[in-house]
């Protein structure tokens, strides 16, 4: 039954990862465009990154929370549905030129980025330990075709956006809104039994004695699972949200930046069922490394990529979202054999809460850094941040 249950869990993931992905895209796509258009300055074109990594902060924590009470279904579904509320308000906002409109709804559509993340963890509560490296890849990958497909998308949308007397660049939003109610709708409707309650059924069953927390926790692996998705977000979130501005300020074309952002998110979702495997068979730490060293190149790969070069543009997004990639299935599959069941919801919140902030910081620390400095600078520190695994990885089995 465990195994039947896990199989339709796993489906019911894929199908609401394909609208999810969907939704993210488009505040990563034109958020910073929207922002430079309503403020006039590129040093807070990291802010809509910055609101709605912070809107997603919250909503980490609040599912977590949730799950641990009630299930994966209700958390996630509500999650979901607050993503495309958010949504919508963008597009009210930045219709009316209201900024705290604007900034109110870039907060709640936050919620969309957060349980879309999440909804990772859905698939791997009723999976094998020998399983979770996979469990988490299957998720993910099944985001790729919405989150590729909507920054591709911002041509149309945004004649869709025409057409209804709305700015052009407000289309991708009309996207997320519709493509986020849907994912919640699908989980709502779909995710019974819930994974996470049954699992906790299960645990029971297996373990009758309680236990410590300290003995059921392993708190130097959930300190290296927080410290490599926390970085690896960093890295990633402050290098993508400059690319769109870096590329028009050379003369880049939308469509040209939609190709490359679109590239990236393939590149963060798409090698996922390959590094799932790899993950699970040759280990988490060896794919730790493989995440440093990959964001490292990166880093050093924007220090001469000119914005109107399209493969100079590709390339480093490319391996910026590979690394991300290898991060963070390597990362959630530590977390998850770190943390027993009675516990792992709450954890897993918590430590998504701080990847959502280190999004936050990094789509704020970028602007200011590429508005007073240039995007050069921007992969310097970068690669810096990225290379900090290594000694990381070392003093874990060192201690």
């Amino acid at each position: 039954m465990r195994e039947n249950i896990y199989k339709r869990t796993l489906w019911i993931v894929v199908l609401s990862q394909i609208f999810g992905g969907a939704g993210l895209a488009a505040g990563i796509t034109v958020g910073a465009l929207i922002a430079r258009d309503l403020f006039g300055l590129t040093t807070l074109t990291g802010v809509p990154a910055a609101l709605f990594t912070l809107g997603s902060a919250a909503t980490a924590f609040t599912i977590g929370r949730l799950t641990q009470k009630i299930g994966r279904r209700i958390g996630l579904s509500i999650g979901f549905f607050l993503g495309a509320l958010g949504a919508i308000g963008v597009i009210i906002g930045t219709t009316l030129e209201w900024i705290p409109l604007f900034f109110v709804a870039l907060f709640i559509y936050g919620a969309g980025t957060a349980t879309n993340l999440q909804a990772r963890y859905a698939g791997t509560d009723l999976a094998l330990p020998t399983q979770r490296g996979k469990a988490v890849s299957i998720a993910l990958v099944s985001t790729t075709l919405g989150a590729v497909a909507g920054p591709n998308l911002v041509g149309p949308m945004g004649r869709v956006a025409e057409s209804l007397s709305l700015p052009t660049l407000t289309g991708p939003f009309i996207l997320a809104a519709s493509a986020y109610f849907i994912a919640g709708l699908i989980l709502f409707i779909g995710l019974k039994p819930d994974p996470f309650l049954l699992a906790k059924e299960l645990a029971k069953t297996q373990q009758p004695t309680a236990t410590s927390l300290l003995e059921v926790t392993s708190k130097k692996g959930v300190i290296l699972a927080a410290l490599v998705l926390v970085i690896t977000q960093f890295v990633m979130v402050a290098i993508m949200t400059m690319t769109p501005i870096h590329m028009e300020g050379h003369g880049a074309a939308i469509g040209a930046v939609g190709l490359v952002i679109s590239l990236h998110v393939a590149a963060m979702y798409l090698p996922s069922l390959i590094t799932g495997v790899l993950v699970d068979k040759i280990g988490r730490s060896p794919m730790i490394i493989a995440a440093s060293v990959t964001l490292g190149i990166t880093g050093i790969l924007t220090l001469q990529a000119a914005g109107d070069s399209l493969v100079e543009m590709v390339i480093p997004l490319v391996l910026l979202g590979l690394g991300w990639n290898f991060g963070l299935i390597a990362g959630t599959s530590l977390l998850i054999d770190s943390t027993s069941i009675e516990v792992r919801a709450k954890y897993q919140g918590t430590i998504d809460v701080l990847v959502a902030i280190a999004g936050t910081l990094g789509s704020l620390v970028s602007g200011i850094i590429v508005g007073l400095t240039s995007y050069a600078h921007l992969g310097i520190i970068g690669m810096s941040m990225a290379l900090l695994l290594l000694p990381i990885l070392i003093l874990y089995y060192r201690k």
